[in-house]
């Protein structure tokens, strides 16, 4: 707008202005940066009114007030590092100075405009490269910033980029030719003011950029800068990013979020020892205290009232809050006077590690008036509930970033590792866990050390950790009363990681109380419950194998395997474990290493250098109470059976392999063989390779907890007749005993909760246990000379028999009431009672690899039946059977004939009857390899998966006719895709493959309705393979005798196309797998509309087994996507690939078309689907 040549201003001029000055406030407001150029006037408007000076503010007058103040020198950094530093500090919405023009010009002095630029922005990022000490302007600035620093508190990031952090501090490098070259050409303050500033900028902890191919690339440094940079701005209040205050920002905003709440006056910080309580106490206090009367920080307070007293600590800080010199207060509580003034008294104080209830009563905190807020740190929770603290908040660790840059400012003096160090640093994070106050004094302690010496401080700390954590650690045991400090030196040295529920029972046979005395150290942060980390399952895991890994896992106890299958996953089914860090884990384990020089009087072993000296020279002595032994540590030692006898406090033995080590075998041997010694007190006893045939004759188990002595040479357990009392007894294991004959009486054992005798490949006796309500888990399999079925509870609800010699399902089965799943694959089983009908719960049960010959009875509520390989010749499913039956699995058996009998008498399609949808439910059956199967008879139409390969004697296939309209609204609750295979069937007789082909016709059309409905669901894809090199015209009208083909199409916009299509390969090469490929491109007549796309099919049997395919076979194809909207395409080309061990060729190739109406419902039954035939084109 031109300005009036009048002396006074506008209307529209003074709107303009009004209008201006209006909007800039509320862009102030709003806290938004606004550049705003006022245009200076001309002398003849000198009487123009100008802005308000409240609103034109300094930074208005010189642009904007930038955030941030980027210092480089060009030549080095400016078309690469920099100008990615800038561009991503600008994308996160960072406003940066960046003066290009004046750093350039080698001035010797700062510009104004350079320099209120440095005063204004809250931090200063120096780029530190190999030449910036010989630039004037960039010392010039340099100093400045530094300046600004001192005066001002301003935050300043060095980046040394390409430097050494070292050359910055001591002039090293190319900067000191820089520096010999301005000493002959500056003036002396003038250099030592830069070289003060250069030396000072060089101490602070800033981002190394080493380069070079072993570092890592630049734009991860910058990511880590830019979120540095934006903690730093979005934190006012926070102190520069150095030592104590690196991570706390969020827990920081949180305590402040709790102040801020008018029913928190008290609030608790909970934590263990080092972990930070304190740094945030201090940074939230130093926030809030201004806005009080009266402020304290009274540090380590159980430490000072041990030092001074209570009286003369609570007078420290009366006097300090009521300004009043010497208050003396001798008296357990405070007099009415001062209550009086602390009841008018508004206050911020913080009681820093208490560690007793009297001790925050007695500061008199109750005293202090409404709005009064109290901090109060400590160790343990239950302190902060028995005060009744309104918030206890649990301070958190450092995450890894947080943790690696507080570790880098101590060890490096900068915010990232040294790249030669970075594996070493990371092994040093681990160790520490995020506790501040490790990775502080670990970070001081390795401070300009070589990394040798790296290396020893780690193996240092393995073994002795670190003397300084440790003492501040130590402090919360030496509160610990007997029981508690029992249970933390057992949990240090034994139980770490273990199911929380196992420990538990445990313990509470080892003391009175362990309960309540788990839960005390929990509270006072010496342990942890943590949730029990999932293990992923590769998916290349099918049913069988992830049931056989599960089968593998389970059911140990105090063992990582201790597991069960949830979905796709193996996941621990104890919920929770015990958990501790790893500093006071060792701060436990050197409280027992002190107890003693000589092994034999500690009162726990667990490094296995140590429990092999003690076995091998017969050492121990009353004073040992556990010992836990790695084996897969130690080599070959030979023992005394009587090494136990002096150990009469021993109560604890684990003598153990880890899960999935290699080289497991006996390594433990005893002088003598026969029995070994025992102690009485015995509570855990987990030996495996236990080389003894017997336990002592002077055994008695009615202490015990846990037996655990896998592939052992043990023949017997004990006298039965002599030893009743077993009612403290959870489990027993003794997997792979092979020369174990007989588990004794477990009459007493009401308790047992786990058996476990897998493999032992001798046992031919196993007692009663129907009366063992507790009884969980029982495990028989290999146990190839057990004859019997054994008498279980009736709570049950899976048994795994496999490998077993039992010969016959019982009429006793009817008592399982709950059993869910039976498996007796690879057992001698030759006949099932028919009292298994009676088990209404039963939906597995697996027959696989046994001697049966007649097809077992089975209850309506089966759903899997397993019957591989099995001598059964014929099948008759019945309505009955097929109820709920989903799975039938009788590849390579020697089923002769198999028929499914789907009629349902008085059933017709106009019934009104109510049936079960699941009434046709036979979706899967595996018939492979069965080379005497002679006929598949009126098989369910909607079939989902049938594999019938090498079924080299099959003649007759046929699809049942009957109450059709039952079957295929049930038959689309999933989106397993149809699946038939009939290759190598080379008796196949015409008649049967007109049945298949007619079969998967239909599925492709129920399909098509489905998939062009409104709600897309159901299977997406069918194959269907059948030996032969042709098929009739009358259901693939086009057809072509190469692998491509084109085709002409009536154009109409209101329809669905759908395509089917047949190949013809040659599948000899094949050995697992056959893949197709068909690419499909649709043009319309005036090119408006051109469609391309490629879709694929995979016929893999079976992932495992090598397949022989003999000759050419027929594959008949869809897919979802072979459905396309018709719009207005009037031609259509194929091409089809066949890939096996490499890409094959396409004997021959055809299509069907058929079409379906736009309007059609999905919700209309197929029956009443018009599939209208393709229109003949012209063929290639």
């Amino acid at each position: 707008m031109a300005a009036s040549s009048s002396s006074s201003s506008s209307p529209q001029t003074d709107t303009c202005l009004n209008f201006i000055t209006h909007l800039l406030k509320a862009f102030k407001d709003l806290a938004l940066n606004v550049f705003f150029h006022e245009e200076k006037p001309r002398k003849d408007e000198q009487g123009s009114q100008g802005l308000p000076q409240a609103i034109a503010s300094p930074s208005s007058s010189r642009g904007i007030k930038h955030q941030v103040f980027l210092s480089f020198r060009g030549e080095d950094t400016r078309l690469n590092f920099t100008a990615h530093l800038l561009k991503a500090l600008e994308d996160r919405g960072i406003s940066v100075f960046f003066d290009e023009k004046d750093l350039e010009k080698g001035n010797q002095y700062l510009s104004p405009a350079l320099s209120q630029a440095i005063a204004a922005s809250k931090i200063s990022l120096i780029v530190l490269s190999k030449d910036y000490a010989s630039s004037n302007s960039c010392l010039e600035e340099l100093s400045n910033t530094m300046d600004r620093k001192r005066t001002q508190g301003r935050f300043v990031i060095p980046i040394f980029y390409h430097v050494d952090p070292s050359h910055v501090r001591k002039f090293g490098g190319n900067f000191k030719a820089s520096f010999e070259k301005h000493e002959k050409n500056r003036p002396i303050d003038q250099v030592k003011r830069w070289k003060d500033a250069f030396a000072k900028v060089g101490e602070i902890p800033g981002w190394h950029i080493k380069g070079g191919k072993v570092d890592r690339p630049e734009t991860e440094y910058i990511e880590k800068i830019v979120d540095d940079v934006t903690k730093k701005l979005m934190n006012k209040m926070s102190r520069s990013a150095s030592e104590g205050l690196v991570g706390i920002d969020y827990q920081r905003k949180m305590i402040l979020d709790l102040i801020n709440q008018k029913d928190s006056r008290v609030i608790g910080l909970w934590g263990m020892g080092g972990i930070g309580k304190s740094t945030l106490a201090d940074s939230v206090y130093k926030g809030i205290s201004p806005e009080f009367r009266a402020s304290f920080f009274l540090q380590n307070v159980s430490e000072k009232i041990k030092k001074q007293g209570r009286e003369s600590l609570r007078n420290e800080l009366l006097s300090k809050l009521l300004n009043e010199k010497e208050i003396r207060i001798d008296t357990p509580s405070i007099g009415s006077p001062y209550q009086e003034r602390l009841n008018n008294l508004r206050v911020a104080v913080v009681l820093d590690d208490v560690s007793h209830p009297d001790q925050i009563d007695l500061m008199g905190v109750r005293h202090f008036r409404d709005g009064s807020k109290i901090i109060v740190t400590s160790r343990d929770r239950q302190v902060l509930k028995n005060v009744g603290v309104d918030k206890i908040h649990e301070v958190k660790k450092l995450n890894v970033d947080d943790s690696l840059q507080l570790f880098s400012t101590f060890a490096f003096k900068q915010l990232n590792p040294d790249v030669d160090f970075r594996d070493l640093s990371n092994k040093f994070l681990e160790y520490a866990q995020g506790n501040p106050l490790a990775l502080k004094v670990l970070g001081s302690k390795l401070y300009k050390k070589s990394r040798k010496e790296w290396e020893s401080e780690m193996d240092k700390l393995k073994e002795y950790g670190q003397p300084e954590i440790s003492q501040i650690l130590k402090s919360s045991f030496d509160g610990l009363d007997e029981l508690e400090n029992n249970i933390f030196l057992d949990m240090a040295c034994f139980f770490k990681g273990e199911p929380m529920q196992n420990v538990e029972e445990i313990l509470s046979c080892f003391y009175k109380g362990a309960v309540c005395g788990i839960t005390n150290l929990v509270d006072k942060h010496l342990l942890d419950i943590s949730p029990v980390k999932d293990i992923p399952i590769n998916e290349m895991f099918r049913k069988e194998e992830i049931m056989r890994k599960h089968r593998q896992l389970k059911n140990s106890w105090l063992t990582t395997s201790h597991c069960r299958i949830v979905g796709d996953r193996i996941t621990n089914f104890l919920d929770q474990s015990i958990s501790m860090h790893d500093m006071v884990e060792e701060m436990g384990k050197n409280i027992v290493r002190q107890e003693s020089k000589d092994l034999g009087k500690r009162s726990r072993l667990w490094i296995p250098e140590d429990v092999s000296q003690v076995l091998i020279h017969n050492k121990g002595t009353d004073r040992i109470e556990g010992m836990k032994l790695d084996m897969s540590q130690i080599g070959d030692l030979k023992f005394c059976p009587t090494v136990f006898d002096k150990m009469h406090n021993l109560r604890y033995i684990n003598f153990y392999f880890p899960p999935f080590s290699v080289g497991k075998y006996k390594k433990l041997h005893a002088n003598q063989v026969g029995f070994l010694s025992l102690p009485y007190e015995i509570r855990f006893l987990h030996w495996e390779y236990y080389p003894f045939k017997y336990l002592s004759s002077s055994f008695n188990p009615k202490n015990f907890l846990v037996l655990k002595l896998p592939y052992s040479d043990i023949e017997q357990l004990w006298n039965e007749d002599d030893h009743q009392g077993l009612t403290n007894l959870r489990e027993i294991n003794l997997s792979h005993c092979k020369n174990l004959r007989k588990v004794p009486n477990l009459l007493g054992a009401i308790h047992l909760e786990i058996l476990c005798c897998r493999g032992c490949e001798s046992l031919v006796e196993l007692p009663c246990l129907n009366h063992l309500s507790s009884l969980k888990t029982l495990e028989l399999q290999g146990c190839h000379k057990l004859k019997k079925f054994p008498e279980i509870p009736n709570h049950f609800t899976l048994q795994c028999l496999e490998e077993t010699g039992i010969e016959e399902v019982p009429g006793s089965i009817e008592h399982l009431v709950r059993l869910r799943k039976l498996c007796l694959r690879n057992s001698s089983v030759k006949n099932v009672s028919n009292n298994i009908l009676k088990l209404e719960s039963l939906h597995c049960l697996d027959l696989s690899h046994c001697p049966i010959t007649n097809f077992p009875e089975i209850p309506r509520s089966l759903k899997e039946l397993y019957l591989s390989e099995t001598q059964i010749q014929q099948v008759s499913l019945s309505s009955y059977s097929l109820i709920n039956l989903q799975y039938l699995d009788m590849r390579g058996s020697s089923i002769q004939k198999l028929h499914c009998n789907v009629d349902l008498p008085g059933l017709s399609e106009t019934s009104t009857v109510d049936v079960p949808s699941s009434i046709l439910s036979l979706g899967y059956l595996k018939v492979d390899y069965c080379k005497s199967l002679e006929l598949l008879s009126e098989l369910p139409l909607y079939l989902r998966y049938l594999n019938a390969h090498g079924c080299t004697s099959l003649e007759k296939v046929s699809f049942t006719n009957q109450n059709q309209h039952l079957y295929e609204p049930c038959s689309f609750d999933d989106n397993d895709d149809f699946f038939m295979i009939f290759s190598n069937c080379l008796s196949l007789k015409q008649d049967s493959i007109d049945n298949i082909v007619e079969n998967a016709m239909l599925k492709i059309g129920s399909m098509a309705e489905k998939w062009t409905g409104k709600y897309v669901y159901g299977p997406k894809k069918m194959i269907c393979c059948f030996p032969g090199n042709e098929i009739s015209t009358s259901k693939f009208e086009y057809q072509s005798v190469n692998s491509s083909l084109n085709l002409k199409i009536e154009p109409n916009r209101c329809r669905y196309m759908v395509f089917s299509i047949f190949l013809v390969a040659d599948l000899t090469p094949a050995s697992k797998s056959v893949d197709f490929e068909c690419s499909l491109k649709l043009t319309a007549a005036d090119g408006s509309h051109r469609y391309h796309y490629t879709t694929g099919w995979s016929n893999e049997l079976d992932f495992q087994k090598k397949h022989e395919y003999v000759g050419d076979h027929v594959f008949i194809l869809f897919s979802s996507n072979m459905i396309r909207k018709d719009e207005g395409f009037e031609e259509a080309s194929f091409k089809f690939y066949v890939y096996m061990k490499e890409c094959c060729k396409v004997e021959k190739c055809g299509v069907h078309v058929s079409y379906i109406p736009e309007e059609l419902n999905p919700a209309h039954n197929i029956r009443g689907t018009e599939m209208i035939s393709g229109e003949k084109g012209s063929k290639q």
